[in-house]
């Protein structure tokens, strides 16, 4: 499950990436350093060739022991193989997009001392991940990455990874038939780099 990544790029290197209208956003990276999103967060999508700002992650209404409302939690990550569900089949046939990302994290690690493992694409600081979108009561547009079964180098740091699109793939995805795009929720076939560190898993958001 991917609960983390970073996006190092400005809009406007994101909007010439995918060769995009760039909007009016207010994110990006603080100064030089890469900007970590976390769920629940505003990042950037590409949708019919326009780059916006929405939330990461659909919210699912949640209830208290005694049936009071909580905070609604937001879900970040739509496994490929759940795509027909009712939770995303709508968005799935009519609402996909495409989610610029610098790399991913993951954990590794015992309980209690996780660290986090960084994964992107070799001699490349952006990669378009797989999304989906709606728009919600609670905040507005969101959107949600698509997961499925990982490659052979991800296999090592965990069971599942982000559906990574090569430019060939991104009009498929974006306006092909629900069949067409699902055919392209496979591992991603190019090598992968991994980068292991001691930084907490739990880090400060």
């Amino acid at each position: 499950m991917c609960n983390l990544y970073k996006m190092s790029k400005s809009q406007d290197e994101v909007a010439h990436f995918f060769d995009a209208i760039a909007q009016d956003l207010s994110v990006g990276p603080a100064g030089n350093a890469p900007e970590m999103v976390y769920p629940g967060y505003p990042g950037m999508v590409l949708t019919d060739g326009k780059l916006g700002q929405m939330t990461w992650g659909f919210p699912l209404q949640r209830k208290g022991a005694k049936g009071q409302p909580l905070k609604p939690k937001p879900v970040n990550n739509a496994r490929s193989d759940k795509l027909s569900s009712p939770f995303w089949s709508a968005s799935f046939r009519e609402r996909r997009c495409l989610i610029p990302v610098s790399a991913f994290a993951e954990a590794e690690g015992p309980r209690g001392g996780k660290t986090r493992t960084w994964l992107s694409l070799p001699d490349c600081d952006l990669m378009a991940m797989a999304g989906l979108w709606r728009d919600t009561a609670e905040w507005g547009a969101a959107y949600t990455m698509v997961i499925t079964e990982p490659n052979e180098q991800v296999r090592s740091v965990h069971d599942r990874m982000p559906v990574i699109l090569p430019p060939d793939a991104w009009q498929q995805w974006l306006h092909g038939t629900p069949q067409e795009a699902f055919q392209l929720c496979r591992p991603y076939a190019g090598a992968m780099q991994i980068d292991r560190t001691d930084e907490p898993w739990a880090g400060r958001r």
